[in-house]
């Protein structure tokens, strides 16, 4: 499909994904919401996709969500119309209309089959940092800067974050960021442990393309799925059991595969792998070992 508010560009099998509103610092609105959600479903059925970016146009990465409906922003009766009731009248909260637009954008990062890397080149505040929580690895440029400035507004922590945050900085720095709703450099941001590094504006996508590259380019495509999934669904986990039962069965599952082989030989022959199997194509008959959950 076409997009409005989101670049698409693939290069070297390398997707970089552009938030294209800059003349609203990128602030996230319904279609932008909707398109990142389906550029993921694309990239996930596109084996020629190993890895992708998300970086923002302009000056900024994410303003948050969009204000321009002021007062009423972020009454969903007035957005969306009103949401369902219960016979007694109280709200249906288990009405989709009701799950909010981060929630969305978060929760489909989270189920991507390819590594996700966030390249944070100006603001991110509100729904534009909580959907950086989903993926693996931020990126920040000196210009950056980040805030959970809920609490300012009169709202409560969105975009699952209150899942997220606290596993990526500890429960502590989640709840100083979110209790005071601050705006804060990118050098407290490595402090805090948000992003892994900073680099200079003009280095910012480079680095980013440079780590995507040493991610895939001698590396199993599934591989890279099966661990991405295995680290973030055992975060979950109330015992180490549940990972030694899915990795016996991953490490079966991909010691039997060609691609195991190829890596095997190639070491033992000093030559770059070349690795076949495909994603979404090659997975494993048991993946996903998980039951989706729906909204409710």
């Amino acid at each position: 499909m076409a997009y409005e508010t989101i670049k698409y560009e693939i290069a070297e099998r390398i997707l970089t994904l552009t938030l294209n509103r800059p003349e609203k610092l990128n602030a996230c609105n319904s279609l932008m919401e909707r398109e990142i959600v389906d550029a993921f479903d694309r990239a996930d059925g596109d084996s020629d996709v190993l890895a992708i970016i998300v970086t923002g146009e302009g000056r900024g990465f994410c303003a948050g969500a969009d204000l321009s409906l002021g007062a009423d922003t972020f009454d969903r009766d007035v957005r969306r119309g009103p949401v369902k009731r219960l016979p007694d009248g109280r709200v249906d909260y288990s009405d989709p209309s009701v799950s909010d637009g981060g929630g969305k954008i978060a929760m489909r990062i989270f189920r991507s089959l390819k590594p996700v890397i966030a390249a944070v080149n100006g603001p991110a505040v509100g729904m534009g940092v909580t959907m950086q929580l989903a993926m693996d690895i931020r990126i920040a440029s000196d210009a950056a800067r980040f805030g959970f400035v809920f609490s300012q507004r009169g709202l409560v922590s969105e975009g699952a974050s209150s899942w997220f945050l606290p596993r990526v900085v500890g429960i502590a720095q989640a709840l100083e960021w979110s209790y005071t709703g601050r705006i804060f450099t990118a050098k407290e941001a490595l402090a805090g442990r948000l992003v892994s590094k900073i680099v200079r504006a003009d280095r910012l996508l480079p680095t980013a393309r440079a780590l995507a590259h040493e991610i895939t380019d001698k590396t199993s495509p599934v591989s890279i799925t099966m661990i991405r999934q295995l680290m973030w669904r055992m975060l979950g986990a109330d015992d180490p059991m549940e990972a030694h039962k899915i990795e016996s069965r991953s490490m079966y599952s991909r010691g039997r595969s060609a691609d195991a082989k190829e890596g095997v030989m190639a070491f033992l022959e000093k030559r770059p792998a070349v690795f076949k199997d495909r994603v979404p194509d090659d997975l494993p008959d048991f993946f996903p070992w998980w039951t989706e959950r729906e909204y409710q």
